[in-house]
């Protein structure tokens, strides 16, 4: 049986899904934790306790794990873990992306500068540390413009500006989020750096995709039907297949590809978000691991393969070629957070989940845990997934069902 080593965060919506997959193709995982994960029971390999902020001593201990348990494969499910992933597999001889380019995609300024260095479409950027001057700073940016931390993800810390007032408003509200014990340390040296571009209009796309030895292969291509204009960038709607015209599709694939050979990913899921205007394509992150949160599940490929089975089938080997994405439109909604404070109830679930071709809708913060928003936050309300003949319903119906509900909130 072949043994996958899967790194899972405690901050992870995805281990269920993960080890779903790997028990429908049978394989035998190992998860990798922090220690606060009670998976023992539902991990056919057992766990293993990494510090994952510690890249050097958690590659040294899966490599001594691997002594007596050899491994087949070292899947990381999302960006915190994406680093450690290659590390180890590249100690272990397993395939694996190039070291430093899943490293320059965990950075946003260097990722930045090198897509701006090959010539790709991007916006004016400058980097900044927790120690400078915002109101000096804000003398050498255009506005609007967009500050963000470099290695955060999920909109995290990422907040527009359109005068010095809100800058150094928004530059001291990251130096707060940056000054967080857990924060510095997940961050290291970049948890004293601060991201300003320049803002860039237009409308917004996700690219998820499969790399094997170089060729890029695309899953799906999400339209983000509300606009992401600011002052938080908090993401709710996607929707695939893309409505966006052939030859703007065509421009988002190009500077795709142009931006991986630029960053040097080779294997493995990628996962991107585009804006593109009249100016063309801009990238705005790249990432050497799959759509975040639970929005996986909207995919599936083949005969009901889930994306995390194509992932796992990916890692130790399997043909992957032949598979397609499902006919059909499919969405999901990321549920916002409404409000700071304590979650007390969602009501009207149930007719929420009747709006037709609405699939699921999985709450995902139980009663009576802290609700945190934008720029702050972190995670979802919870997902609300839908499926349908066209783009247009699948919307909808994501939209109803979101406005059934009511979601109470009693003061922190």
């Amino acid at each position: 049986m072949n043994r996958v080593l899967l790194l899972l965060p405690t901050t992870t919506y995805r281990a269920r899904d993960f080890l779903d997959a790997a028990r429908h193709l049978g394989v035998e995982v190992v998860v990798g934790t922090e220690g606060h994960q009670a998976l023992e029971k539902v991990a056919p390999g057992g766990t293993i306790t990494l510090d994952f902020s510690d890249t050097a001593a958690a590659t040294a201990a899966i490599v001594e794990f691997s002594r007596t348990h050899p491994l087949e494969a070292i899947v990381g499910t999302d960006d915190e873990t994406a680093l450690l992933a290659t590390q180890a597999a590249t100690a272990l001889g397993l395939r694996a992306n190039p070291l430093g380019a899943v490293a320059l995609t965990r950075n946003k300024y260097r990722l930045r500068r090198a897509l701006a260095e090959a010539g790709l479409p991007s916006p004016p950027y400058k980097l900044l540390t927790i120690t400078d001057d915002p109101r000096a700073a804000a003398g050498e940016v255009p506005f609007p413009c967009v500050l963000k931390p470099t290695f955060l993800s999920a909109s995290r810390g990422v907040i527009r500006a359109d005068d010095a007032d809100a800058f150094d408003a928004a530059f001291y509200c990251i130096a707060g989020l940056l000054a967080d014990p857990d924060v510095r340390r997940r961050g290291g040296d970049a948890s004293g750096e601060i991201l300003v571009e320049g803002y860039i209009p237009g409308e917004e796309y996700a690219v998820e995709g499969m790399l094997e030895k170089g060729g890029f292969r695309l899953l799906a291509l999400f339209d983000k039907p509300d606009p992401l204009e600011g002052p938080h960038f908090e993401e709710t709607i996607y929707v695939t297949p893309s409505r966006a015209t052939k030859e703007r599709q065509s421009m988002i694939l190009e500077k795709m590809r142009m931006a991986l050979v630029t960053v040097g990913l080779r294997e493995g899921p990628v996962h991107a978000e585009l804006r593109c205007n009249d100016e063309g394509a801009f990238i705005l992150e790249i990432a050497a691991r799959s759509i975040g949160g639970r929005c996986a599940r909207v995919l599936r490929f083949g005969a009901g393969l889930s994306l995390e089975e194509l992932i796992l089938r990916h890692a130790i080997g399997k043909e992957v070629a032949d598979l397609e994405r499902q006919p059909g439109a499919a969405g999901v909604m990321m549920i916002p957070i409404p409000q700071a404070g304590i979650l007390k109830e969602v009501k009207n679930l149930t007719a929420a989940r009747a709006v037709r071709g609405i699939e699921e809708i999985d709450i995902a913060i139980a009663r009576g845990k802290p609700l945190t928003p934008l720029p702050e936050g972190n995670r979802y309300l919870g997902f609300i997934f839908a499926r349908g003949a066209a783009p247009e319903e699948v919307e909808a119906a994501l939209r109803e069902a979101h406005r059934r509900l009511e979601i109470v909130v009693a003061p922190a």
